[in-house]
Formats: C-alpha cells, sequence, structure tokens
C-alpha cells in the first residue's frame, strides 16, 4: 500500500517545492506537476509531488490520518 501526504506549497525553487504540514517542512519535486505554485495543496509520495487537490480534499484527508493515529 502506498500513501500520499497532502501539504501545501509555500516556496518553489527550480524545480523543487518546500511543503509544509503543521509546522513539517519537506522538498518534493514537481518535475511531474509544473504548474504548481505557491498556496497549492498537493499530494506528496515519496518526494514527488502527484497530484494538485482542493484545500476540502486536503482537510478531510489529513483529519482521517489523524483519527487513524489516535486508533494506535
Amino acid at each position: 500500500m502506498c500513501v500520499a501526504i497532502p501539504m501545501r506549497v509555500v516556496e518553489i525553487n527550480g524545480n523543487e517545492a518546500v511543503c509544509e504540514y503543521e509546522g513539517i517542512k519537506r522538498t518534493a519535486r514537481i518535475d511531474l506537476l509544473p504548474e504548481v505554485k505557491v498556496g497549492d495543496y498537493v499530494l506528496i509520495h515519496v518526494g514527488f509531488v502527484i497530484q494538485k487537490i482542493d484545500i476540502d480534499s486536503a482537510e478531510e484527508t489529513l483529519k482521517l490520518y489523524k483519527q487513524m493515529q489516535e486508533m494506535l
């Protein structure tokens, strides 16, 4: 099973985006979606931005992740 993490793009440097969620920042390649811009919500998988998503989808997915963590 593969899991993609929703994050918000806070900075773009060439082909890399700095993405953030709850203070955690990760760098991800945007080669697959060069149209991504600062402020967009994206799905990150193995260091690549694989999809742009809307804020509602991002928030719902993150809510589900938190619920799963609480079950552990």
